[in-house]
């Protein structure tokens, strides 16, 4: 699997992110950078009513992405890939921006309504609806079936053990607190909030994410400034290790094969999942009536999660890398000990308190993701009783995981999801264009484009 990771899904990812990145960004003609007044109307419109609001819908997805991704991934991408692997995770951010809109606006024009009216919406949806449409229905079937397979496996992996193993490691670390206790509590906790459904689960995340993510990035700014005097240096080290390609061999094959871009892409993915075809899954309950509107907070939730969050945990990392280095892969106290070393004990507290808020929001996040997955291979209630038992156990189990594999079968899920999805996204551009230029007035006419 590590193999199949490094030379197939570490090579075409990053060329589907970036080339569909670039596709996507002409073809749409940048509108996200033209039309800056009718993007902020898009965020401040408040005409929506009933169901998920549009801005929960997105702390729901941005509790998916703000977790281990930000804390432990981006040491995890400077420890094996290099500082230079900051710079593709910027590059990956800036090309998948407008892929998580396109897909977000896929899955409000595609999502299903069940008999109590709730929306359910995820990429298996509009896969099966081109598929159907031009007369391919058994193999949407079998794409669908796959994508939402690799969709439960990464829940399992990145969205429980991983986030439960980071939590528990922390605890231990920083307070003692046996794991086996840790574990025991977080799924206890988990199974609680998950049988209580999605609408529960998006108002815990709106409470929860807004509060976590400004004491991060105070506790951040905190460090920089204490270390202001080596920040060019950071940057500068960025810059120049994202472009050496000595372990590779050379030229084309060398750009894709080193080990920043690589990891970078990878952890960049892993942290906003733009392109792979999860976070919709959360818009998709959104009450706003227009695709194109929600697919504009899939934006904010990238520049949010990669461009801003990462950078400030990458710039601490790399400031205080002579320390953090020493932890050696345990990625999750390199992050606190380059926190620690400047600020101390406290910040060892608030990193510790962090990582659990952090990563038990993304792991209640990722239970509606799995739910959903279900839901769709199969919508029976016991279907869903049984992977609420699973997953909490999974939580559990996340204790005591060794992370290494658990990495690499969470990068085999969210890859093999990335590729079938993009894919998909490509193909189905043209209905993307449509939607936006409907509600962005590009071409079409009117203000708005087709309700939802």
């Amino acid at each position: 699997m590590e193999l199949f990771n490094r030379y197939v899904l570490g090579t075409a990812v990053p060329i589907f992110l970036i080339v569909g990145g670039i596709f996507y960004s002409v073809y749409l003609k940048f509108f996200y950078i033209a039309k800056p007044r009718k993007m902020f109307a898009a965020l401040t419109d408040r005409a929506d009513t009933g169901g998920v609001s549009p801005f929960r819908a997105l702390t729901l997805a941005l509790a998916g992405t703000l977790g281990v991704g930000n804390i432990v991934g981006v040491s995890a991408a400077i420890f094996m890939g290099g500082f230079g692997a900051v710079f593709w995770m910027w590059i990956s951010a800036l090309c998948a921006m407008v892929l998580k809109y396109a897909e977000i606006v896929l899955a409000m024009t595609h999502r299903r309504f069940d008999r109590d009216g709730k929306p359910h919406g995820a990429a298996m949806y509009y896969i099966r609806d081109y598929t159907e449409k031009h007369g391919r229905p058994f193999l949407g079937v079998i794409l669908a079936g796959v994508f939402a397979l690799f969709f439960l496996l990464n829940a399992v992996t990145m969205g429980s053990v991983i986030q439960t193993n980071a939590i528990v490691g922390s605890l231990d670390g920083v307070f003692g607190i046996p794991k086996w206790l840790s574990g025991g509590i977080l799924a206890i906790l988990a199974a609680a909030v998950i049988a209580r459904g999605s609408e529960k689960i998006s108002l815990f995340t709106e409470k929860l994410v807004p509060l976590m993510t400004l004491g991060y990035v105070i506790l951040s700014v905190a460090v920089l400034i204490v270390r202001r005097d080596g920040i060019f240096d950071a940057f500068r080290a960025i810059f120049a290790d994202a472009f050496d390609f000595s372990s590779a061999a050379g030229g084309i094959a060398g750009f894709f094969l080193s080990a920043g871009l690589r990891y970078g892409t990878m952890r960049g993915l892993v942290s906003n999942e733009a392109g792979c075809g999860t976070a919709p899954t959360a818009h998709a309950v959104s009450s706003s009536r227009y695709a194109a509107k929600q697919g504009v907070w899939g934006i904010v939730e990238v520049f949010v999660d990669t461009v801003v969050l990462c950078t400030v945990t990458a710039l601490v990392v790399i400031l205080g890398y002579g320390e953090a280095s020493l932890c050696g892969e345990d990625f999750i106290m390199m992050t606190v000990t380059a926190y620690s070393s400047v600020l101390g004990d406290f910040a060892a507290y608030f990193m510790s308190i962090a990582v659990l808020s952090f990563g038990f929001a993304t792991v209640v996040c990722w239970a509606h993701y799995g739910m959903e997955s279900v839901y769709y291979l199969s919508p029976r209630k016991g279907a869903k009783n049984a992977f609420v038992v699973f997953y909490s156990a999974s939580v559990f189990a996340g204790a005591f995981a060794t992370s290494g594999f658990v990495w690499q079968a969470a990068d085999f899920a969210i890859g093999g999801m990335t590729l079938i999805n993009m894919a998909f996204l490509l193909l189905m551009c043209p209905e993307v264009r449509k939607e936006t230029e409907a509600y962005f007035g590009s071409v079409g006419k009117g203000k708005y484009g087709k309700k939802r």
